[in-house]
């Protein structure tokens, strides 16, 4: 004859259900650290720690032509990074922005690339405004000139998109590459150690 024993029965199910919470917990831990260990990818200049956090490192890739509003292209994707000054004192550095030869050679794309006078970038610099460009504005190529403090760290966002307006064909196979550098005072480059 079998006995109902409630004790064990919720002891037996407390145990299930801090096993299955468990899993749970550290399952989520790692997918979480998994996607961020990933998408960090380090670069180095002499004074300089820059932190890329997107896969594509510091690439630069726009392949949607959808010519959208400022106000819609600054609500897109970023490419974030984070810059953090090693020294003591402060750092001039800057943010520029070149067309990706290597990238364009390889895909043998050089007929498809977008007009750069159709193309908007725009860079938050940490808690700054953002400020809004068009690509073929910017004297060699430089979306930001600034100082950044001794042992300071900023977190920059850059967008990219087609400016409203733009003549070109909607779903076009037109794309842009490019290389996001941070360049030092000294015109040394962060560059993938």
């Amino acid at each position: 004859m079998y006995t109902y024993n409630r004790r064990k029965e919720i002891i037996k199910n407390g145990v299930y259900i801090i096993f299955i919470l468990l899993i749970a917990i550290i399952s989520t831990y790692y997918i979480y650290n998994k996607f961020q260990v990933d998408n960090n990818i380090d670069f180095n200049s002499d004074s300089l720690d820059v932190t890329y956090h997107e896969s594509t490192a510091d690439r630069l890739t726009l392949s949607k032509v959808t010519p959208v509003t400022d106000s819609v292209g600054l609500s897109s994707k970023s490419y974030n990074i984070t810059v953090t000054n090693n020294l003591t004192e402060s750092v001039n550095y800057k943010i520029k922005v070149v067309d990706d030869l290597e990238k364009i050679v390889e895909d043998e794309c050089s007929d498809n690339l977008i007009s750069k006078e159709d193309i908007r970038i725009s860079i938050k610099n940490g808690s700054m405004d953002n400020k809004i460009y068009n690509l073929s504005d910017l004297e060699d190529g430089i979306l930001l000139d600034s100082k950044i403090k001794a042992l300071e760290k900023r977190n920059l966002a850059i967008r990219i998109w087609v400016k409203q307006g733009s003549t070109l064909p909607i779903g076009s196979s037109m794309h842009y590459h490019g290389v996001v550098q941070v360049i030092e005072d000294d015109n040394s480059v962060a560059i993938n150690k």
